[in-house]
């Protein structure tokens, strides 16, 4: 009887071994899970949702991106990346615009079009009208080499570069690259910049 007292101890002891092996390996498990999510959030990319119409077509009130927030630390922006940056005076607040003026290009808008260097951004097919308001564009502006001048593929219903609230921004300002719509299920795929 003594042997078998002994036994059922051994067995408990194991059992409750077993338990806590098991316990501490789910543990390890949802902290390794939470860290390697922060990670990718932190650093690789974030999930945004459009508000507005200022990227329309291209982008609709609503949708849901993913932000590549890893690709311009290793290659600087191009001509009509669509970026998210945050907004200045609100914070948790981002804007989703279009680059469209590089660093050391001066931008101008004239009767309603961009223009680079003095001529006219005809690759320009983003902009859905002609802008009725040049804003602080409509003075030649030289950018910094760390500066970008972005605009909303809705002209005439956006708050961009154009608005000094706004304004320029500079390489830390940019977030990341829109990269890939995951909402609505029916638009679902890699966005294009070019």
């Amino acid at each position: 009887m003594a042997k078998h007292k002994k036994k059922d101890k051994e067995v408990e002891k194991n059992a409750e071994k077993n338990i806590m092996k098991e316990l501490l390996g789910w543990i390890l498990y949802l902290l390794l899970v939470v860290g390697l999510t922060w990670l990718i959030l932190t650093y690789v990319g974030q999930r945004t949702r459009v508000s507005g119409h200022s990227m329309e077509t291209t982008l609709s009130n609503g949708d849901n991106l993913i932000v590549d927030k890893l690709s311009y630390r290793f290659r600087d922006p191009k001509r009509f990346d669509i970026i998210v940056f945050p907004f200045k005076y609100e914070e948790n607040t981002y804007y989703i615009k279009r680059i469209i003026g590089l660093p050391g290009e001066t931008v101008q808008v004239v009767d309603g079009c961009a223009y680079i260097d003095g001529e006219l951004l005809e690759s320009d097919i983003y902009g859905a009208e002609l802008m009725e308001d040049s804003g602080i564009a409509g003075e030649l502006l030289t950018l910094k080499e760390d500066e970008y001048f972005v605009l909303g593929d809705n002209r005439n219903h956006s708050s961009d570069s154009r608005d000094p609230s706004v304004g320029i921004l500079t390489r830390e300002d940019l977030l990341g690259k829109a990269w890939v719509r995951i909402y609505p299920f029916d638009k679902m795929g890699v966005i294009r910049h070019e």
